[in-house]
């Protein structure tokens, strides 16, 4: 089994059979049909490859041999150490999922991507085809078509945005329901992301909380509940602006629109607070160790929050930010109306 290309390049008699498309819904029936089968694979097939998903199906009955990679063969090529090279794959995935991973003098390999896409997100590029083959071929991409088995080089000399959380607010679209700079940087660090873990951003607004828990680790996850349509579309645009295409959007109003979501390992409650259930609901929702933060800025919001600090303890914070601005000829400070912060672990 194997791609068609792969395939033609095996000798003698066998039985051959290409892969489908879609292939991973029918690898379980054909896995059925044939028990003995070589699978073929271009490089090291556990790295972004057929082999984990054969794993992952068939467990111990799956003998890998593995070979140079596609990105050890680019690193060879180019003379990159291989440690100090990050490698996106972008095969059946957003071209957005670049953007996180570029910042000034960074090496990167892209894996599956289209090169005039890549070209348009991140500027020069050099595209390497037919690693390790007969037609391997190294050049500078300069609009030509490309060979679609192909890896793309950046070596990135542009602008860049930290993953740290508390971007400009300037980078989000956003109709004022937006959590200020230095408000979500201090409510992060008290949500605490981990890799692989997911967050409720419930009411979300411009989905900046969602978005930068998501930033910080590309295997951090986040779903994004907010009831106006117009929002929603917002925080999509601003999700794929800022790298994290994969920010999940769910539209409804809570505690309702929560019903039947993964459970998260965080949540985070920016509006909302005072519709009742929408506290208990999320706690409700968290597994023991997982965090909550709410934000209060309403007298009312307040009263909630104070009812359930004394009830649960946690850490209560007031934030107030005053900026700088003219007044004349001379600066002064611009208070913004404080918030207060409420974070507990379960």
């Amino acid at each position: 089994m194997g791609s068609q290309r792969q395939l033609d390049l095996v000798p003698g008699e066998f039985e051959r059979v290409a892969w489908p498309s879609p292939l991973v819904p029918a690898l379980p029936a054909l896995f059925e049909k044939y028990r003995d089968v070589c699978v073929l694979a271009s490089g090291d097939p556990m790295f972004h490859g057929i082999g984990t998903t054969l794993v992952r199906l068939l467990g111990e009955r799956v003998r890998v041999v593995p070979h140079p990679s596609s990105v050890s063969l680019a690193c060879a090529r180019l003379g990159w150490a291989l440690n100090e090279v990050e490698v996106v794959s972008l095969v059946a995935r957003p071209a957005d999922l670049l953007r996180p991973v570029l910042t000034p003098g960074r090496r990167v390999l892209v894996l599956g991507g289209d090169p005039a896409t890549v070209a348009e997100i991140a500027g020069p590029i050099t595209v390497l085809e037919q690693l390790g083959g007969a037609a391997e071929r190294v050049y500078p991409w300069s609009g030509q078509d490309a060979d679609p088995l192909c890896v793309i080089a950046i070596e990135y000399g542009g602008s860049a945005l930290s993953r740290v959380p508390g971007l400009p607010d300037d980078v989000y679209d956003s109709d004022g329901q937006l959590t200020k700079r230095e408000v979500r940087a201090i409510s992060l660090s008290r949500l605490a992301p981990l890799p692989g873990q997911l967050l409720w951003d419930v009411g979300a607004g411009s989905g900046s909380i969602a978005i930068e828990w998501a930033r910080t680790h590309p295997t951090c996850r986040a779903i994004a509940i907010e009831q106006s349509d117009e929002r929603a579309e917002r925080i999509r645009g601003n999700a794929a602006s800022l790298g994290v295409p994969g920010v999940e959007v769910h539209i409804g109003r809570a505690p309702e629109a929560l019903e039947g979501l993964e459970k998260p390992d965080a949540i985070f409650i920016g509006g909302g607070v005072t519709v009742p259930g929408v506290l208990q609901s999320c706690w409700d929702a968290l597994a023991a160790g997982g965090r909550l933060v709410v934000n209060a800025v309403t007298l009312e919001s307040e009263a909630v929050v104070a009812q359930w600090y004394a009830r649960l303890g946690g850490d209560l914070v007031r934030i107030a930010v005053n900026r700088g601005s003219s007044v004349g000829k001379f600066t002064g400070w611009r208070p913004h109306m404080p918030v207060t912060t409420w974070s507990v672990t379960k």
